[in-house]
């Protein structure tokens, strides 16, 4: 017997949350209803948790909310984002330009999102769209087993799977092009929810928090109040630090959407600046402004339908 294929086809599961006791409760009632199910990896906060899912590519990641450092909902949004490849580069050559993803990499999602939460029935609401599903502190059994149930849904029905949980995807009829068209169904899915939840929490917290970028082969995690300023360049954007820059994906249409708005002003249609990163305005030509940065020497140009943000500087 193949003791290796075994292991490769047993569903696996990581737990985040900050109280050390409801993650033992989690594992146990796991335990009882699910007994195949294997908990590769445990977190504190959701930064932590990112990284495990990075290391161990879990079948399942069970989030708790509100944890510290990263809560659970922009865990959720990195994790899910190898999906969409649109926070990440690979590098290759001392020029670090970017090049098309390697033909074996993985394109996800490899991870389904359980979150828990203590949300009252008006934002499970927001859950029951089906791309993710929740757990109610204090938890119940028979919300736990319609979860497992639905989880077993989705990894037999997800593309490339290889977890043995009743049916398999080939046995489904559904081609690869079909497969990738319900992928990308439920991460746009996962992104209405999370901006949903997001609103319920606090508004600060709709707000994104981290910038997720390729540098060389690893991954770096990017506070956003180390941002100076994005700037698109060609089909890539800038990201701006004080002593280095990065490139992503994302563009800046996309980052108007999920930045502080008292925080990061557009002044051009290519440029979003930090308001922290501003040491001065200058007069520029024909009704622009032209910004110095703290500890950069470049200036950037406040083209003219965006100097009335300037008008009391």
């Amino acid at each position: 017997m193949n003791f290796a294929n075994l292991k490769s086809a047993a569903p696996t599961a990581l737990i985040a949350d900050d109280e050390p006791l409801l993650r033992e409760q989690i594992k146990l009632r796991l335990a009882k209803l699910w007994p195949e199910l294997v908990i590769v990896a445990e977190a504190t906060n959701g930064a932590e948790a990112w990284r495990e899912c990075e290391t161990h590519r879990p079948d399942i990641a069970f989030l708790d909310i509100h944890m510290p450092v990263m809560n659970g909902l922009d865990a959720a949004r990195l994790i899910w984002s190898r999906k969409r490849n649109e926070d990440n580069l690979d590098h290759e050559g001392d020029g670090g330009e970017p090049v098309a993803r390697r033909a074996d990499d993985h394109v996800g999602p490899q991870t389904q999102i359980v979150f828990i939460t203590a949300f009252d029935e008006h934002a499970i609401a927001a859950f029951e769209r089906g791309a993710i599903d929740y757990l109610l502190k204090p938890f119940n059994e028979v919300r736990l087993t319609k979860t497992i149930q639905r989880l077993k849904e989705r990894l037999d029905e997800r593309p490339g799977n290889r977890i043995q949980t009743g049916v398999s995807a080939s046995a489904t009829g559904k081609t690869a092009a079909y497969e990738d068209n319900e992928s990308d169904a439920d991460t746009n899915k996962l992104s209405i929810v999370l901006r949903q939840l997001t609103a319920q929490i606090k508004p600060a917290a709709a707000y994104l928090q981290w910038i997720k970028a390729s540098v060389g082969q690893t991954v770096r995690l990017i506070p956003i109040q180390d941002v100076y300023y994005f700037q698109s360049d060609e089909k890539y954007t800038r990201v701006v630090l004080e002593d280095s820059e990065v490139l992503i994906r994302k563009p800046i249409k996309e980052l108007l959407e999920e930045l502080d708005p008292e925080r990061f002003w557009q002044i051009h249609r290519s440029t979003i600046v930090s308001t922290q990163a501003i040491a001065g305005v200058m007069r520029g030509l024909r009704d622009q402004a032209d910004l110095k940065l703290k500890g950069r020497p470049e200036t950037l140009t406040v083209s003219r339908n965006y100097t009335h943000l300037f008008k009391q500087m």
